[in-house]
């Protein structure tokens, strides 16, 4: 069975949240609505960056679109295998973007009869109103990982794909022996289409994510699979879902929009840590 993880603490003096009706409230009086779409934004206006941030409408939309096509189902089934094998558990997915692979997770949970608690953040509001349009199973959250409006100790796995971990957060809301599940991406993934779109690729050092200092490697998988982009419309939602399409060049991009297929190797690491 899937609940929703309700240990929630307000975001701007860390005491605990409770729910009464359609609001989430503190016992200082501060008070946030869930949306009609069924999540509750927890990022303070003093904590943001810029006015909209993180992933736009548009880079959402098309990461649905492209992810709606199974081209990345080999890591979902990678993630929800790693995440599920330790059976029951309380999980934040700390990025969930659209929530494509928590869903996967939660498919995978209900199939095998295994309990799961789940809560789910991301510093896109145009993610988190897609995710939970779909999904009504989980506590989705508008806040960041700089500060994460959990209460200490709280969750088991902590899972983070493609995201940027904050090492210091994470440990504070992960239980005692409770498992970091980074999912980052190798040297070779999308080598093709960076070497379409930019005019050098630089090679980059393959460093772990998080400090070893801090944390200890418990377990390393490296998945290397073929995407087969078959027209133009899927290439261009690659490009927009990512940071390629701000970071290439106008030349690179004129390129990539000439194409009408690509075959690209996706080439990922999926590693579990735990906090020294």
């Amino acid at each position: 069975m899937t609940q929703a993880l309700t240990t929630l603490i307000c975001p701007l003096d860390g005491t605990a949240l409770s729910l009464h009706e359609r609001s989430w409230r503190c016992p200082d009086g501060h008070s946030f609505d869930v949306a009609k779409q069924g999540y509750v934004n927890l990022l303070p206006v003093q904590n943001k960056r810029s006015k909209d941030p993180g992933d736009s409408k548009a880079m959402v939309q098309a990461r649905q679109r492209f992810l709606a096509r199974g081209t990345y189902q080999p890591l979902a089934q990678v993630i929800a295998d790693a995440v599920l094998e330790t059976g029951e558990q309380s999980l934040l997915d700390a990025g969930c973007g659209e929530g494509y692979y928590l869903r996967h997770i939660i498919d995978g949970a209900e199939q095998v009869s295994t309990d799961v608690t789940v809560a789910a953040l991301d510093i896109s509001k145009w993610a988190v109103q897609a995710a939970a349009k779909q999904d009504k199973r989980i506590s989705w959250l508008v806040a960041s990982n700089n500060s994460i409006p959990l209460a200490d100790h709280s969750v088991d796995t902590l899972l983070c794909v493609f995201g940027f971990p904050v090492s210091a957060e994470f440990k504070r809301v992960l239980k005692p022996g409770g498992r970091l599940l980074m999912v980052d991406p190798a040297p070779h993934h999308l080598i093709e289409l960076k070497r379409i779109i930019y005019p050098e690729v630089k090679t980059k050092a393959d460093d772990l994510p998080v400090s070893s200092a801090e944390w200890a490697l418990s377990s390393e998988q490296r998945l290397t699979f073929t995407v087969e982009l078959t027209d133009n419309d899927s290439i261009q939602d690659l490009l927009i879902m990512t940071p390629h399409l701000y970071r290439s060049s106008k030349e690179g991009r004129e390129r990539a929009g000439q194409l009408d297929k690509l075959s690209l190797t996706a080439d990922i690491w999926v590693r579990i840590f735990t906090a020294n």
